[in-house]
């Protein structure tokens, strides 16, 4: 196509976006943000004193080769390599992720219930059961009735903080480790620890700025006179085909890209006849406490990347150990550790006093055994994400397939991890692809791989070598 191109949001999608324009020399682009920095909530901060927070426990591991030499190109050799080490604390004790093919670390009579549960899933077979219908059925389908009760079903229900009943269940591909019942008996057997699965088994991480560093680093070997930010959209005219600014400016295009939540965009674009579908687009909101300590960390999270907790003993779904990621996350690695808590909540799951929020994370860390009485905070840090996650609900999917085809009819492209509102193809790289597919599509033509077919996205990767998708977080 001909002509401008304007983009909302300076996030993985749309600095996707813009570097593939300008890797493919189309002048005509601008690209606004309303903050004062890129990123999104790939952003990073650091406090008063010295200490460097993500929103969140962010891991970098990719499905597209592009993305990787992306990557190389916005930070270079300054990356740190990590191999995961995740656990689960449940039942008193720290067990291995994947839960499932660790149950071995369980008390003998909880090990015992999930292998029943797993044995009655294979007599089951391909018996005419009850269809699955939602996220729940197919968790008690997949992992019987003992994983699904010690782990599967109060995990999630923390995490996403939304009925699993009302969730769909397609997601999930790469996402949720499934099962191998003769696997998981040799490891009880053989007592042997089995951690490799998953597409982000080995990740890295900038060596210095967090997580909000790489795209900092892409929009700034960007052109400067295309990027304004404290750019605040404040209503879009799909018919004249200009974005009103809350300043006054007004700024016309022939094709818009935006990154940002998709019933927003609804909302400000006036589209009356889309309202009733943007309404059914659920998400749950996220609380990120940071915790700088002084001393030695606890021998045993030398190494730890992150662990999860489905247990109600304590507020939160996820805690990473962040100085583990790099050093250069505290002031003085010698003297300084520092951990990230991440806390869910939606209408279905509401924080319990949310002025004591933070109390509660602490009195958590103090019960799993994270954080030792002993250990000094000099540093607290929160950030309150209220759109976290894009909730797979039942009906997300007939909402979009009505509201982002019409969209593309008026010239308006909604991507990336709240434009598209897939979840599934929701991580750091899978939204700078959509960014980089779209901008193929509208000069060429090009598939749109990523939002258009997600599990051939998540699928092994291929070996494509143009700036086309090639099958992330």
């Amino acid at each position: 196509m001909e002509g401008r191109i304007v983009i909302i949001g300076a996030g993985p999608a749309g600095i996707g976006a813009a570097w593939r324009l300008n890797e493919l020399g189309h002048a005509d682009w601008l690209l606004f943000e309303q903050e004062d920095h890129p990123g999104g909530l790939s952003a990073s901060f650091v406090d008063k004193q010295g200490f460097t927070w993500d929103i969140g426990g962010h891991v970098l591991f990719s499905h597209y080769n592009y993305f990787d030499r992306l990557m190389d190109e916005a930070l270079g050799d300054q990356w740190v390599q990590h191999d995961r080490e995740s656990w689960i604390w449940t039942h008193g004790r720290f067990v291995p992720y994947p839960f499932q093919y660790n149950i071995r670390h369980l008390p003998h009579d909880i090990q015992w219930e999930c292998v029943l549960g797993l044995v009655g899933v294979r007599k089951k077979g391909s018996a005419v059961t009850a269809p699955i219908t939602n996220f729940g059925d197919w968790l008690l389908a997949t992992f019987g009735e003992g994983l699904a009760r010690h782990f599967m079903f109060p995990y999630n229900l923390k995490v996403w903080a939304w009925p699993l009943e009302l969730m769909d269940f397609r997601w999930t591909a790469d996402r949720v480790a499934t099962t191998d019942l003769d696997r998981i008996l040799d490891n009880i057997i053989e007592k042997r620890d089995d951690v490799g699965w998953g597409p982000n088994q080995t990740f890295r991480f900038p060596l210095r700025g967090g997580t909000g560093a790489i795209w900092q680093s892409l929009a700034a070997k960007l052109p400067p006179d295309r990027i304004r930010y404290r750019a605040r959209v404040v209503a879009i005219d799909s018919r004249r085909h200009v974005v009103q600014f809350e300043n006054g400016d007004e700024v016309a295009y022939d094709a818009l890209i935006s990154t940002m939540p998709l019933n927003r965009l609804i909302e400000m674009a006036g589209l009356e006849e889309f309202r009733s579908h943007a309404a059914r687009l659920e998400n749950n909101s996220v609380y990120v406490f940071g915790f700088g300590m002084r001393g030695e960390k606890p021998p045993y999270l030398a190494s730890r990347s992150w662990m999860y907790f489905p247990e109600d003993n304590c507020p939160f779904f996820r805690v990473t150990l962040f100085s583990n990621y790099s050093r250069n996350n505290v002031p003085d690695p010698t003297l300084f550790w520092s951990l990230m808590a991440e806390v869910s909540h939606s209408p279905h799951k509401p924080v319990v006093e949310p002025d004591s929020l933070a109390d509660q994370v602490l009195r958590g860390l103090r019960t799993t055994r994270i954080l030792p009485e002993w250990c000094e905070i000099v540093s607290r840090w929160q950030y309150h994400a209220t759109c976290a996650y894009p909730i797979p609900t039942l009906v997300r999917d007939e909402a979009l397939a009505a509201i982002l085809p019409e969209l593309e009819r008026r010239e308006i492209y909604s991507r990336g991890r709240f434009g598209a509102w897939k979840y599934e193809v929701g991580n750091q790289d899978h939204s700078a692809m959509q960014g980089v597919e779209v901008v193929d599509y509208l000069l060429s033509g090009a598939d749109e791989v990523t939002i258009r077919n997600p599990a051939a996205v998540n699928a092994p990767r291929q070996q494509d070598e143009g700036g086309k998708t090639e099958t992330e977080g």
